[in-house]
């Protein structure tokens, strides 16, 4: 099951790197958070994994820009202790809102603008 999360990005941390366990070479990682408009538990940390993937976020983003991210939760156990994150897999600019909200709009409930006779045939 894929979650997701809308907000701006606040953070992007430096890029990680180690040796891959088989020896087969490095790995490399990129965390970053992401501030949503919640009144609480508003912060989050996300990871994207492998060269391909660090390559495009760092291509693609940048702090302060409005994003949506589509990621996993996984948890791994080491040595008696467990760590989880939240594994980035698509991060999505979000288009700017445009700021003439149709649910504010008094023509969309059907209530005449200002300067606008009513209408006469309601049935009340």
């Amino acid at each position: 099951m894929a979650l997701e999360v809308k907000g701006v990005i606040e953070t992007i941390l430096p890029i990680e790197t180690g040796a891959k366990k088989d020896g087969s070479g490095d790995w490399k990682k990129q965390q970053f958070t992401v501030r949503t408009q919640e009144e609480y538990n508003n912060l989050y940390c996300f990871e994207v994994f492998g060269d391909i993937k660090v390559e495009n976020f760092g291509k693609y983003n940048k702090v302060g820009q409005d994003v949506t991210v589509e990621f996993n939760v996984s948890t791994n156990e080491y040595k008696g202790k467990y760590y989880t994150s939240l594994s980035a897999w698509k991060v999505m600019a979000t288009p700017l809102q445009n700021h003439t909200n149709t649910a504010t709009n008094p023509k969309e409930f059907g209530k005449p603008l200002p300067g606008e006779d009513e209408p006469d045939d309601l049935p009340f």
